[in-house]
């Protein structure tokens, strides 16, 4: 697997922010500050309580930093790693105090986004023998959509667009209140620049029919059987970007790869991918 790029560190300074200050209040950190003596220093690791996908260890890091920057943090693993039980993620040392308090901010970037990558990853597992691939959706957490766009990369997924601004695509309502598929078409072509492209939703051959008529960058193939998306391809042959979307789950989604599409799109891979467990073993020193 091909390991993602960094993520942009102004997002992350900016995301990390923003929950530090959700965790500490007006206050900050009062359990750590009446218990632990402001001169005690902690060494910790991060270990993975089960079997996953590792990402967001920019994030991470970053909450531990923001707190305090004499936190020294050394990642053993790189975002895209499969993790077992037991496996050391990072090493953190420093002032107890300050990796106490940026301790739950941290698991939680880390958590989360090791989960998407972890859901990512089985998806992707399931269809490694054909040459399908699996993307996401714009059904993101609020806020956190290019961090959880970015842990599909780990998880060896593709992305989709990033929002409503960076690609056309057309949907089923969009064709209801424009007329139809052709009048759809055509008032997206009359309207965007050549770098933009355009994919339609399908649910029936007949619309694909008018699509390949009519000519697009990319068709959605909304909740067709195995059997009408082979045939689907068939039509397309190649002049088209094929995607299909609608329902997509591990028990049907090796047939849906098998019918010759070229992405699958899964929601639940960002919106319903269980946290991964995560601890933070600690040792005074």
């Amino acid at each position: 697997m091909t390991r993602p790029a960094p993520l942009d560190r102004l997002s992350v300074a900016r995301a990390v922010e923003a929950a530090l200050a959700e965790d500490l209040g007006r206050a900050g950190d009062v359990t750590s500050a009446a218990t632990i003596p402001a001169d005690a220093q902690a060494r910790v690791a991060i270990v993975a309580r089960t079997p996953g996908r590792l990402a967001g260890l920019q994030l991470a890091e970053a909450a531990f930093a923001s707190i305090e920057p004499a936190i020294r943090f050394v990642a053993e693993r790189s975002d895209g790693d499969r993790l077992e039980p037991g496996s050391v993620v990072a090493r953190i040392e420093g002032p107890a105090r300050a990796v106490l308090t940026g301790e739950r901010t941290a698991l939680n970037f880390l958590g989360h986004l090791s989960g998407v990558a972890t859901l990512t990853a089985v998806f992707a597992d399931k269809i490694a023998h054909t040459g399908a691939k699996i993307c996401d959706t714009r059904k993101t957490t609020p806020g956190l959509r290019v961090f959880e766009k970015y842990a599909v990369r780990c998880g060896g997924g593709q992305n989709h667009r990033f929002g409503l601004d960076d690609a056309i695509l057309i949907k089923d309502n969009h064709i209801a209140v424009a007329g139809g598929v052709e009048a759809a078409l055509r008032a997206a072509k009359a309207q965007i620049g050549h770098l933009v492209k355009i994919e339609i939703e399908v649910d029936t051959l007949d619309q694909l029919d008018r699509v390949i008529s009519e000519g697009a960058d990319a068709v959605l193939l909304d909740n067709m059987d195995p059997a009408t998306l082979r045939e689907a391809v068939r039509r397309v042959a190649g002049r088209m970007t094929t995607e299909a979307s609608g329902t997509v789950s591990l028990e049907t989604v090796a047939a849906i790869a098998e019918a010759g599409v070229d992405l699958i799109s899964v929601g639940r891979i960002t919106h319903s991918a269980p946290t991964l467990d995560l601890g933070l073993d600690v040792a005074l020193v």
